[in-house]
């Protein structure tokens, strides 16, 4: 069956590691036929969350940019990627803030499978708190599925991920979806 594929790219670079990482699963998921779209978050005008919380009766946000057509993509995708690079031991700004203003429909980001993606210089062990972060969003979506988590660990400059092993894990997470 041809999946939907939402790959989210937080990475500030394009082209950086992470992003490298996100092309590379949407090459295997393209060359099994799912239907894949990237999205640069950091291409999208997208505010912080002000906690108003206005949108616990109208499931519409106050706030009039692209989060709202970027939580209709979500919703309506089958497979979900969230690709970050890692800083201070956490997910990028940008990620952070897409994920904080799903806040108005994110019980309908239900029932997908998710991949994460993070790249940092340090080791496996140091990228733990951010898919911890991330896993904690997934935990807040009803049925979401957390297939695998991919490391990029010991790349720091742009570009050193394309020897690096998680290079093939993407792509072969990406052929599996």
């Amino acid at each position: 069956m041809r999946k939907k594929v939402l790959l989210l790219s937080g990475s500030p670079r394009k082209g950086g590691n992470s992003d490298l990482l996100c092309g590379q699963f949407a090459k295997g998921a393209e060359e099994s036929g799912n239907q894949t779209e990237k999205i640069y978050i950091q291409d999208l005008k997208i505010g912080c969350c002000r906690a108003c919380y206005a949108c616990r009766k109208s499931r519409l946000c106050v706030q009039k940019d692209d989060m709202e057509l970027l939580l209709e993509k979500m919703v309506e995708a089958d497979v979900i990627v969230l690709a970050t690079p890692v800083y201070f031991y956490s997910m990028d700004g940008q990620m952070k803030t897409m994920i904080d203003r799903t806040l108005p429909r994110y019980t309908e980001i239900a029932d997908k499978d998710f991949y994460f993606i993070a790249t940092a210089a340090a080791g496996k062990k140091a990228m733990e708190r951010t898919m911890d972060s991330l896993r904690g969003f997934t935990d807040c979506l009803p049925g979401a599925k957390v297939v695998d988590m991919i490391y990029g660990a010991g790349a720091y400059e742009k570009g050193e991920i394309e020897n690096n092993p998680a290079m093939r894990q993407a792509y072969e997470d990406g052929k599996g979806v």
